[in-house]
């Protein structure tokens, strides 16, 4: 009741005044109202650039809940080589490889947006349930289906949280990448939403194996940690990735580009997130983070991830698939 209560008055606060603050405020954490003061503090760069933090519906969360609850999900058990097909291994590879230089790095557009062109879905909400493992892969799934195909359709996030298997354990947490590799290994098809709803809770495996859904061609796994222009690369040329990230500290965010105090080492990635974008135009260039925490958080579900750092672990492990 009293998490229920607070969601609601944060929710609402910014259009009403009838509210006590300081009643709100009673319900934060010591330790939230301080990691918000010293975000901001040590935030940097132009107002319209710096991450900003504050009071969000986890604020009420204290660390071990947040950690237990939202950041216990993703579990990379090893390394992205030895998944699937490295980007690399891509026969027309020499198109698409490259150094980073000015000259080199005008090839690519300066802006890509694959929301634009109607193919990303709407932000989702994982609630309780540790999958986004499932949300992030699936996700990049039905986009790459709506780029091929020129229809947005909803693809069944259950489906990957009730059948896959190879570790991956539901609402208990998994990984993009053995994600894909089950889907491959299996050849399952992933069913619409509304054909396999979404529940947000471990479940049967009801798997149609007649489906008509959406299979796994190929897919590549990768570690980009000193090579961000082969992400961008593979944003704007083939579309949305999907992405293992360190989130500890995003539990009050608000907006703005992340560029720093997120660690970047594999041991604490914790989150999955799909990329969706990029902005190199931008003061602070960035990537556009497709989140699953639903759309009143961060930029409207959104995160600004300051680009080519290794911010936050997210060149760690790269995920990109062809679908059929």
């Amino acid at each position: 009741m009293i998490l229920l209560f607070l969601h609601l008055h944060l929710t609402i606060l910014p259009c009403s005044n009838v509210f006590n603050v300081k009643k709100i405020y009673d319900f934060i954490p010591k330790v939230n109202l301080e990691e918000i003061d010293r975000l901001n503090s040590l935030s940097k760069g132009e107002e319209d650039h710096r991450a900003r933090y504050g009071l969000t519906k986890l604020s009420d969360m204290s660390k071990d809940e947040y950690k237990n609850l939202h950041l216990s999900d993703e579990k990379m058990t090893k390394s992205p080589h030895l998944y699937g097909r490295s980007w690399i291994q891509y026969k027309d590879w020499k198109r698409h490889s490259y150094m980073v230089t000015r000259k080199k790095r005008a090839v690519l557009p300066m802006q890509v947006d694959w929301r634009t062109k109607g193919v990303v879905g709407g932000v989702r909400d994982q609630g309780l349930c540790g999958a986004c493992w499932a949300f992030s892969t699936v996700g990049i799934m039905e986009t790459m289906s709506a780029i091929g195909n020129g229809k947005l359709v909803q693809l069944s996030v259950q489906e990957a949280i009730d059948c896959a298997g190879l570790g991956n354990s539901g609402c208990a947490g998994g990984d993009i990448c053995l994600l894909l590799d089950w889907l491959a290994i299996t050849k399952t098809a992933v069913d619409t939403d509304k054909q396999y709803p979404l529940r947000l809770t471990d479940g049967k495996c009801r798997v149609n194996k007649t489906a008509s859904g959406v299979r796994v061609n190929t897919f590549t796994c990768d570690s980009f940690v000193g090579a961000e222009e082969k992400i961008l690369d593979a944003i704007a040329t083939h579309g949305p990735v999907a992405v293992a990230v360190n989130a500890l500290t995003w539990q009050n965010y608000l907006g703005g580009v992340i560029q720093f105090h997120c660690s970047g080492t594999p041991a604490d990635l914790n989150h999955a997130v799909q990329l969706v974008g990029y902005d190199l135009t931008s003061e602070v260039p960035y990537y556009i983070a497709k989140n699953s925490w639903g759309p009143e958080f961060g930029n409207a579900g959104y995160i600004h991830l300051a680009l080519g750092s290794n911010i936050c672990g997210l060149a760690n492990e790269v995920a990109s698939v062809d679908v059929l």
